[in-house]
């Protein structure tokens, strides 16, 4: 009897420590950017930060979809580790030989420039390998003001606005600790010792895998989705609209080469393909002979 409350403490500090390693897959972390990327639209962040009420929203919003009922703490310290990203490829994107291409994510540069800069910073292999799909969101997130996505990264840097911060500064004390508890989100929790230079280092290691980890789900997450969108495309070409036409019955030339100039557009030759039968030979002679103005 005596040992129950004990147990009962060691059962309830191991939970709180499992609760405190979330463990985030790319899927979530797009959950969350988007829930941001909204709460941003609709004027719920202020001072580069979001309130209570935000992120209560976003935590219900976040396990309504997901399932796991994780706090403002760990959302919070996920935040923070996407800004990290965000901070540092607005860094490298502020150097002229980069660019960033919104259509697969990666970070553009020569290999001779590319090199020089890794050699300098050997954390950026990463973003070398990967780029960054959602950066972005992230600009929508974290730029000041947010651009929404309408530039490659936030005007200010490239206009060099004398009112406006860089991301290096925009980060506040209370970011910083964000940051520093966000390593124990990706990593086991490392005890505490004299040294806080020892601390820093640590934490600034375990922010960097972090922001690696998380760069690396991100590019695969987009690798699949391209993947995907290829194999679609594939099926729904030209010519096998062409080859199933040839196949059918009961057209005539009229409606042959109407069928042609109707191949033209994506979402009808999805449609064509998708129909069986009889009803492919009606849906076809409805969209080939009926009167455009009607």
């Amino acid at each position: 009897m005596a040992n129950r409350p004990t147990r009962t403490r060691g059962l309830t500090l191991q939970h709180q420590q499992q609760q405190s390693r979330a463990r985030w897959t790319t899927p979530l972390t797009e959950i969350l950017v988007n829930l941001m990327v909204d709460q941003v639209h609709k004027g719920n962040r202020k001072n580069h930060n979001f309130g209570k009420k935000a992120w209560k929203y976003m935590c219900d919003e976040f396990h309504k979809r997901t399932g796991l009922k994780w706090d403002k703490e760990q959302l919070k310290n996920r935040g923070a580790v996407l800004r990290r990203i965000y901070v540092t490829v607005t860094s490298l994107l502020d150097q002229s030989d980069f660019s960033w291409d919104e259509s697969t994510g990666a970070i553009v540069a020569s290999d001779e420039v590319w090199a020089e800069y890794v050699r300098e910073h050997p954390d950026a292999e990463t973003l070398k390998v990967s780029g960054c799909p959602i950066y972005k969101e992230l600009c929508t997130i974290f730029s000041e003001p947010p651009t929404n996505g309408k530039h490659d990264h936030p005007a200010e840097h490239e206009g060099g606005d004398p009112n406006s911060c860089p991301p290096e500064q925009e980060v506040s004390s209370s970011d910083s600790e964000e940051a520093n508890d966000a390593v124990n989100d990706q990593e086991t929790i490392q005890p505490s010792t004299p040294s806080t230079t020892g601390i820093r280092k640590r934490g600034r290691k375990g922010i960097d895998d972090a922001i690696a980890g998380a760069i690396l789900e991100m590019a695969a997450a987009s690798k699949l989705r391209t993947a995907a969108t290829q194999q679609h495309n594939a099926r729904y070409t030209i010519a096998n609209c062409i080859a199933e036409l040839d196949k059918m019955q009961g057209v005539d030339e009229q409606v042959y080469f109407a069928a042609l100039d109707l191949f033209n557009k994506p979402i009808a030759r999805e449609v064509f393909l998708s129909l069986k039968g009889e009803k492919r030979l009606i849906w076809l002679l409805r969209k080939c002979t009926s009167d455009p103005v009607l």
